[in-house]
């Protein structure tokens, strides 16, 4: 079976060989990789994983006026590794999907669930944990505390990322849900959520995000580390968002994401099968030293941003807030009972 992951990055070099470890354990049989504009080696490290028959590598270079990803996506639709995949998965490089079922791989997952056609991923949002310094350490062992499994607002921690039968019932990829269903085909599609409950056919049609107040997490979740350390969230400010070229991040994206309420490990036990592989790569004679430039660069790019004046009101603000308090469902009540007005 063919499972292809379709990712899109920009100066990832610091967590890229990790992230593809973890996600070969797991069973993803091949990646696509969409790099744009990088500075940090991100692009030969891809290079070289291509040659070493890891991963097909694209260089996407810009300017994306709808965002790189959008401009990565509507090319991935024709490559042939999105043409001939079984299961298709789009992903960022701070996803990493943890199955908890069987032995945590995708087989399990589908055996868990032979009837889906769509299976929505739920964000679990692993806060920062108070972590200031850019680490030299997995990402996945660095952050492990996280929001509750029971969770009533903010909705965007609800959001999904769709692993789905490249059936045809989908023309064209989407950063959290296939899109352009055909009429009859996705008509049909059975979806389930990481509890395996089946959706709704809304879910097929146009929702992006499971529903507020239910575990979503009980067969697979999609570990979200949207923030990293302190010193790793200004450099991904500044390289902005992926899907949206002028997008900034700012501190209510971090305050709506950064939950340590609960210590969450689950992830770890794939470590005996990723971590073989993840240290294969950076003995690598080209990927060691690109690895650990990358990191550097981060580092660096770090210390001249600081003596900027936003960004160190921005530091500064990360530094006194604390982790994001849970809201209980009728604290949450009070924001979903004012619905915005279209």
């Amino acid at each position: 079976m063919r499972v292809t992951a379709v990712l899109t990055v920009r100066n990832e070099g610091a967590h890229l060989l990790e992230w593809l470890a973890h996600h070969r354990a797991v069973g993803f049989s091949d990646f696509l990789i969409y790099s744009n504009d990088c500075d940090d080696g991100t692009a030969e490290m891809l290079d070289r994983l291509a040659a070493m028959g890891w991963l097909e590598h694209v260089r996407n270079p810009g300017p994306h006026p709808e965002g790189p990803q959008w401009a990565a996506l509507k090319a991935a639709d024709r490559h042939p590794l999105v043409r001939g995949a079984d299961w298709l998965l789009v992903m960022d490089v701070d996803e990493f999907v943890n199955i908890h079922v069987g032995d945590g791989t995708l087989a399990a997952l589908f055996a868990a669930l032979p009837a889906a056609d769509g299976i929505a991923l739920t964000w679990r949002m692993f806060g920062n944990a108070g972590v200031v310094a850019i680490p030299d350490a997995p990402v996945t062992e660095s952050f492990t505390h996280t929001a509750p499994a029971l969770l009533h607002w903010p909705w965007r921690a609800a959001m999904i990322k769709t692993l789905f039968r490249n059936d045809g019932s989908f023309a064209r990829l989407g950063v959290h849900r296939p899109r352009s269903p055909d009429a009859a085909r996705a008509g049909q599609s059975r979806w389930f959520d990481g509890s395996g409950r089946a959706l709704a056919p809304d879910f097929v049609a146009r929702r992006i995000f499971t529903d507020l107040g239910r575990d979503c997490y009980s067969l697979v979740q999609l570990n979200h580390y949207a923030l990293g350390s302190m010193q790793g969230y200004l450099v991904k400010c500044d390289r902005g968002r992926a899907n949206r070229e002028a997008s900034a991040f700012d501190l209510g994206y971090w305050i709506e994401r950064n939950f340590a309420a609960v210590e969450d490990r689950s992830i770890l036990r794939m470590a005996g099968q990723s971590g073989p592989l993840l240290r294969d790569l950076l003995a690598d004679p080209v990927l060691g030293p690109l690895h650990r430039a990358a990191l550097e660069w981060r580092r660096a790019r770090f210390h001249n941003l600081i003596r900027e004046q936003q960004w160190q009101d921005l530091f500064g603000r990360l530094l006194l807030t604390p982790p994001t308090r849970v809201l209980s469902a009728g604290q949450a009540r009070l924001i979903w009972q004012h619905p915005p007005q279209p």
